[in-house]
Protein backbone atom coordinates (compact mmCIF):
# COMPACT_ATOMS: atom_id res chain seq x y z
CA UNK A 1 0.00 0.00 0.00
CA UNK A 2 1.58 3.20 -0.99
CA UNK A 3 1.51 5.63 2.05
CA UNK A 4 0.11 9.13 1.70
CA UNK A 5 2.45 12.07 3.66
CA UNK A 6 0.84 15.57 3.65
CA UNK A 7 1.83 18.98 5.69
CA UNK A 8 -0.29 19.99 8.44
CA UNK A 9 -1.61 22.54 5.90
CA UNK A 10 -1.90 20.76 3.34
CA UNK A 11 -4.19 18.98 5.61
CA UNK A 12 -6.14 21.62 6.86
CA UNK A 13 -7.01 22.87 2.83
CA UNK A 14 -8.99 19.80 2.93
CA UNK A 15 -9.98 18.51 5.99
CA UNK A 16 -12.90 20.75 8.53
CA UNK A 17 -11.63 22.05 11.71
CA UNK A 18 -12.86 18.66 13.80
CA UNK A 19 -11.60 16.55 11.10
CA UNK A 20 -7.87 18.18 11.65
CA UNK A 21 -7.91 18.07 15.38
CA UNK A 22 -9.38 14.56 15.37
CA UNK A 23 -7.47 12.64 12.48
CA UNK A 24 -4.16 14.54 12.45
CA UNK A 25 -3.77 16.07 15.93
CA UNK A 26 -5.04 13.03 17.58
CA UNK A 27 -7.85 14.55 19.87
CA UNK A 28 -11.45 12.57 20.27
CA UNK A 29 -14.83 13.32 19.41
CA UNK A 30 -17.51 13.29 22.71
CA UNK A 31 -19.12 10.55 22.82
CA UNK A 32 -22.62 10.02 21.37
CA UNK A 33 -22.13 12.66 19.34
CA UNK A 34 -21.00 10.97 16.09
CA UNK A 35 -23.00 10.56 13.15
CA UNK A 36 -21.92 7.02 12.85
CA UNK A 37 -22.23 5.91 16.30
CA UNK A 38 -26.32 4.70 15.71
CA UNK A 39 -25.80 4.17 12.02
CA UNK A 40 -27.34 0.81 10.93
CA UNK A 41 -26.51 1.37 6.99
CA UNK A 42 -24.55 -1.25 5.15
CA UNK A 43 -21.47 -0.38 3.24
CA UNK A 44 -17.92 -0.15 3.60
CA UNK A 45 -16.39 2.66 6.08
CA UNK A 46 -13.49 4.76 4.26
CA UNK A 47 -10.73 6.81 6.11
CA UNK A 48 -11.66 10.52 6.24
CA UNK A 49 -8.50 11.71 4.94
CA UNK A 50 -7.49 9.59 2.08
CA UNK A 51 -10.43 7.34 1.63
CA UNK A 52 -8.61 3.80 2.68
CA UNK A 53 -11.09 0.99 3.33
CA UNK A 54 -11.22 0.56 6.94
CA UNK A 55 -14.12 -1.35 7.80
CA UNK A 56 -17.15 -3.46 6.79
CA UNK A 57 -20.87 -2.22 8.77
CA UNK A 58 -21.85 -6.16 9.03
CA UNK A 59 -18.81 -5.94 11.97
CA UNK A 60 -20.18 -2.80 13.62
CA UNK A 61 -22.03 -3.87 16.78
CA UNK A 62 -23.54 -1.44 19.42
CA UNK A 63 -20.74 -1.14 22.24
CA UNK A 64 -22.58 1.29 24.54
CA UNK A 65 -19.17 3.72 24.47
CA UNK A 66 -21.03 6.25 22.47
CA UNK A 67 -18.00 5.82 19.41
CA UNK A 68 -19.08 3.44 16.41
CA UNK A 69 -17.74 0.23 17.16
CA UNK A 70 -16.15 -2.48 15.06
CA UNK A 71 -14.81 -6.14 15.51
CA UNK A 72 -12.31 -6.74 13.23
CA UNK A 73 -10.95 -4.38 10.54
CA UNK A 74 -11.58 -4.90 6.52
CA UNK A 75 -8.18 -6.43 6.04
CA UNK A 76 -5.25 -7.18 8.24
CA UNK A 77 -3.36 -4.24 6.11
CA UNK A 78 -5.92 -1.55 5.85
CA UNK A 79 -4.63 -0.12 9.59
CA UNK A 80 -1.27 0.27 12.03
CA UNK A 81 -1.47 0.02 16.04
CA UNK A 82 0.99 2.44 18.05
CA UNK A 83 1.00 2.25 21.91
CA UNK A 84 -0.74 5.19 23.53
CA UNK A 85 -0.08 6.13 26.92
CA UNK A 86 -1.22 9.52 27.06
CA UNK A 87 -3.00 10.57 29.91
CA UNK A 88 -1.75 8.14 31.85
CA UNK A 89 -3.52 5.13 30.24
CA UNK A 90 -2.31 1.99 28.35
CA UNK A 91 -3.99 2.08 25.05
CA UNK A 92 -3.43 0.50 21.60
CA UNK A 93 -4.05 3.67 19.17
CA UNK A 94 -5.59 2.18 15.75
CA UNK A 95 -4.37 4.20 12.32
CA UNK A 96 -4.80 4.36 8.79
CA UNK A 97 -2.16 2.25 7.44
CA UNK A 98 -2.39 4.44 4.67
CA UNK A 99 -2.09 7.41 5.65
CA UNK A 100 -1.56 7.58 9.39
CA UNK A 101 -4.96 9.26 10.52
CA UNK A 102 -5.53 8.90 14.22
CA UNK A 103 -9.03 6.48 14.21
CA UNK A 104 -9.57 5.47 17.73
CA UNK A 105 -8.48 2.86 19.76
CA UNK A 106 -8.92 -1.21 20.32
CA UNK A 107 -9.17 -3.01 23.15
CA UNK A 108 -10.14 -6.34 23.63
CA UNK A 109 -13.59 -6.56 25.46
CA UNK A 110 -15.26 -6.92 22.14
CA UNK A 111 -17.61 -9.67 20.87
CA UNK A 112 -16.97 -12.72 19.23
CA UNK A 113 -15.41 -14.21 17.28
CA UNK A 114 -12.13 -11.90 17.53
CA UNK A 115 -13.36 -10.35 21.14
CA UNK A 116 -11.72 -7.05 19.68
CA UNK A 117 -13.60 -3.45 19.84
CA UNK A 118 -12.31 -1.34 17.53
CA UNK A 119 -13.58 2.10 19.33
CA UNK A 120 -13.18 4.70 16.33
CA UNK A 121 -14.21 8.37 15.91
CA UNK A 122 -16.95 9.25 13.46
CA UNK A 123 -15.26 12.05 12.28
CA UNK A 124 -12.51 9.87 10.74
CA UNK A 125 -14.74 7.77 8.99
CA UNK A 126 -16.97 8.27 5.90
CA UNK A 127 -19.25 5.55 4.96
CA UNK A 128 -19.62 4.23 1.58
CA UNK A 129 -23.38 2.88 1.81
CA UNK A 130 -24.11 -0.18 -0.44
CA UNK A 131 -28.18 0.00 -0.02
CA UNK A 132 -31.03 1.94 0.45
CA UNK A 133 -31.05 1.06 4.56
CA UNK A 134 -31.90 4.34 6.98
CA UNK A 135 -29.53 5.48 10.06
CA UNK A 136 -31.26 5.39 13.25
CA UNK A 137 -30.29 8.55 15.74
Amino acid sequence: MDEISKSDQEWKQILSPEEFEVCRKKETEAPFTGKYTYCKDDGIYRCTCCGNELFRSDTKFDSGTGWPSFYEPLRKDSVKYETDTAYGMMRTEVMCAKCGSHLGHVFDDGPKPTFARYCINSVSLKLEKTDNKTSQK
